[in-house]
């Protein structure tokens, strides 16, 4: 099958009606608590961070009371949520770094989150899009292998299925689209065994019956 703009159209007109209202399902009160959060996700479940975070928060929910915590209560804290040290490190680093530099407050500008410890492209357009409602596409696992299954966005980093996603889905709908693309991959569109025929995108999906 060759993937049209007709049909990538298509795919975004069925993921957009299929996964209407999608949300994020890591709990947060503020833009501190999702970066926080979406630091611990990596390579852990969003069910296991928010176990963690919830009893983090309890007791320390503002980076200076992350720092005053110390690093080893924080390992401690975290440490269900695999890679719990070098999360840690990050975590604890990055909260200094708001104290010193932006009073205690998560910056909105998209690079200047970037210069926070631990925080890359994805963790950044999460808190771009979610906290701060702007237009962004955070590409994680799930939203890289549908993208690159459906042929919506072909790349072999992450960087070029954000740049792909970016031309084949309209702005207003960057955000919505990370959403509607998760969520597929954890129902559906599995990384083994995806469920092909009960896909709704089976039809306009080049991968449809071949993904491994």
């Amino acid at each position: 099958m060759r993937v049209t703009k007709k049909i990538k159209a298509e795919q975004v007109r069925i993921l957009s009606e299929v996964y209407a209202g999608a949300k994020p399902a890591l709990q947060f009160n503020n833009p501190f608590e999702l970066l926080v959060a979406v630091i611990l996700s990596a390579q852990c479940t969003d069910k296991r961070v928010n176990v963690t975070t919830a009893r983090l928060f309890a007791k320390a929910a503002t980076p200076e009371a992350i720092v005053q915590m110390g690093l080893p209560a924080l390992e401690d804290e975290i440490r269900d949520c695999g890679l719990f040290r070098n999360k840690a490190k990050n975590i604890m680093a990055t909260c200094m770094t708001l104290c010193e530099k932006y009073g205690g407050e998560v910056p909105e500008d998209y690079d200047e989150l970037l210069k926070l410890p631990g925080v890359g492209r994805k963790t950044a357009n999460v808190v771009t899009s979610i906290a701060f409602h702007r237009p962004a596409i955070a590409v994680d696992t799930h939203v890289f292998r549908v993208a690159n299954r459906l042929k919506l966005a072909v790349g072999e980093t992450p960087l070029e299925v954000e740049k792909g996603l970016q031309k084949a889905i309209p702005k207003e709908d960057w955000s919505a689209a990370h959403h509607w693309l998760i969520w597929h991959g954890r129902k559906i569109c599995k990384a083994r065994r995806p469920l092909c025929d009960e896909c709704p995108l089976k039809e306009v999906c080049p991968s449809a019956g071949k993904a491994e």
